[in-house]
């Protein structure tokens, strides 16, 4: 069975990817035609690209692209630009989760799928009570409106929070969501918590997107760790 991998060309989904294939896992990746991927990966019988918008991927197509899979990861963003943040698919993330939990349903699934979702640390999980300050909510506000990428992948988690749930017959899920991201050559030590243990905005942590890939591709492969973290949003820092 195979880990299908959607964003897999951007900078964390590549350290997903890798940490997948270190685990000896077989994955499927969905790519732009025009995505940069590493040479090793066309050349590696444990790897299938798929060369396509996701975007633009009917749910019947993506069906049969989930026909053996047992997970499906999900490391989208928006690139960093001003037709990455301002142009379209402006609902990239929700809409891709949207996608996948549609198709995942209409399979029909013997047993349930594994769903990650890399998100943030600036998502607050309202299932669980998580609270800012009055200040951090006015900022958010306005990040929101300025920064229409914040939002979206809020309404991703909230999908999957509100519309998927906890007793889905057919989907189980995990959120994973990291403070700032940095890059690091080699997966180092760190810390897994429900809730952020700081202030996302006046007293950020450090996540390198080894690690972030690591645990994530940890959740595929080890079921304990599933079971301990499924249907929640756990916050990974560097240690």
């Amino acid at each position: 069975m195979a880990t299908l991998v959607v964003g897999a060309s951007g900078a964390t989904g590549k350290q997903l990817v890798e940490q997948l294939l270190r685990m000896e896992q077989t994955v499927k990746l969905i790519v732009r035609p025009t995505a940069k991927i590493p040479e090793s990966w066309k050349n590696n019988d444990s790897v299938s690209i798929i060369e396509a918008s996701i975007s633009q991927i009917p749910v019947d197509e993506m069906i049969a692209y989930l026909n053996d899979c047992q997970s499906v990861a999900s490391c989208l963003g928006h690139n960093l630009n001003l037709k990455g943040i301002y142009g379209k698919p402006g609902k990239l993330v929700t809409d891709a989760v949207k996608l996948l939990c549609m198709a995942i349903q209409k399979s029909s699934p013997d047993k349930p799928i594994k769903l990650v979702l890399m998100s943030t640390t600036g998502y607050r999980n309202r299932g669980v009570g998580e609270s800012i300050s009055i200040g951090e909510k006015l900022v958010m506000g306005v990040i929101r409106l300025l920064v229409p990428p914040q939002l979206d992948n809020e309404k991703a988690a909230d999908f999957l929070r509100m519309n998927i749930g906890q007793q889905n017959k057919s989907i189980d899920w995990v959120v994973v969501r990291p403070d700032t991201l940095i890059n690091e050559d080699h997966v180092t030590e760190y810390e897994l918590y429900g809730s952020p243990i700081r202030s996302a905005l006046f007293n950020p942590g450090k996540t390198s997107r080894i690690n972030v890939g690591n645990f994530m591709a940890r959740l595929v492969a080890e079921n304990n760790l599933w079971d301990k973290w499924k249907g929640q949003m756990p916050v990974i820092y560097n240690k």
